[in-house]
């Protein structure tokens, strides 16, 4: 066990998908994991533990922002030796050609900061996903004939912007989304060498300000889960 996941040592599998929301973990791994079962309700940041397709995958809940994911994935690496890490949510669309459904495959995440930035101190590191997994993910996508997208994401540290400037020049510059997490999971992977990725569903759009319905959520997110699911066993040894 750690300080927030009360999970035994051999409770976690190698491979963890990090869905922001607790109710979202529990949701994919009812729908999509065989004999799931709670291995984790600390603070009720929820995760489960089953197997898809026969290997053993953990599905735990990170909580919103970069320092929640930032203590989850810490302890899931440092304290379970979790080998992959991919993160499936939610993001804003961010530019013209990218719709409301269609799945943004992070090769690369932006931010202003953080809670790497004290180790990097001056150094503007560029955290990246870990490649096999990405060319895994677009492959599986395209096989399941899902719209996606490959390239840069904005990490923003902040849930309501008022930096309309900013959001102007991540569009001129080719940042398809904006999410809150991706960065430092993307940190966290190269510091300790692991896999990782972020598999996002576009649920809203910040140029055409179109949302997606909350009854087309669930079968808009099951895309992004057999993608991310598809992706870690791929690759895997």
């Amino acid at each position: 066990m750690t300080i927030h996941i009360g999970a035994e040592k051999g409770d976690i599998a190698p491979t963890v998908l990090m869905p922001g929301d607790p109710y979202r973990a529990k949701w994919a791994a009812e729908t999509f994991l065989k004999d799931a079962r709670c291995i984790n309700e600390v603070r009720g940041m929820l995760g489960f533990t089953g197997t898809w397709n026969g290997h053993p995958v953990t599905i735990q809940a990170s909580g919103m922002g970069m320092p929640s994911l930032s203590i989850y994935a810490n302890e899931l690496i440092t304290d379970y030796d979790v080998q992959t890490l991919i993160r499936i949510g939610s993001c804003g669309g961010m530019q013209k050609s990218i719709g409301i459904r269609d799945v943004i495959l992070a090769m690369t995440a932006s931010t202003l900061s953080t809670p790497s930035r004290g180790i990097f101190k001056e150094l503007n590191f560029a955290p990246c996903a870990d490649y096999g997994l990405l060319a895994a993910a677009h492959a599986a996508a395209t096989a399941k004939g899902v719209p996606s997208h490959v390239g840069g994401i904005y990490s923003s540290d902040v849930f309501y912007d008022e930096r309309p400037d900013l959001n102007e020049q991540m569009v001129r510059h080719g940042i398809l989304g904006v999410e809150m997490e991706a960065a430092e999971l993307y940190n966290l992977a190269a510091r300790h060498g692991r896999r990782a990725l972020a598999v996002l569903t576009v649920s809203d759009h910040l140029l055409t300000h179109e949302a997606l319905p909350a009854e087309d959520r669930e079968r808009s997110f099951g895309d992004m889960v057999e993608i991310a699911l598809t992706a870690a066993f791929s690759v895997s040894d």
